[in-house]
């Protein structure tokens, strides 16, 4: 695959997850669910950059989300891959099982 092709792919499919997570519910009163808050994140999670500290501050404020977002077919094919859970084990926030 050409090297556009694959950004250009990537780039689709983080615009479809804005679009998909702006309807997210919330979970709990203490934090609103929005996978957009996690776009900081999208350069780590699409290549093997390092979380950036606002990635992981992102990561920790949404945790009692992720699950919701693993739930959600649609998210569940970005948010459930190797790179995810690496940033996620890197920002010190434990995978969850759901």
């Amino acid at each position: 695959m050409k090297q556009a092709s694959y950004s250009s792919y990537i780039a689709i499919a983080l615009c479809t997850v804005v679009v998909l997570l702006l309807a997210t519910a919330p979970v709990s009163t203490a934090v609103t669910c929005n996978a957009i808050q996690l776009s900081p994140c999208a350069g780590a999670i699409t290549s093997s950059t390092p979380p950036s500290k606002l990635c992981c501050s992102k990561i920790k404020e949404q945790k009692p989300c992720l699950c919701q977002y693993l739930k959600n077919p649609n998210l569940k094919k970005l948010v459930n891959t190797p790179n995810a859970r690496n940033v996620a084990r890197t920002c010190g926030t434990p995978f969850p099982k759901c």
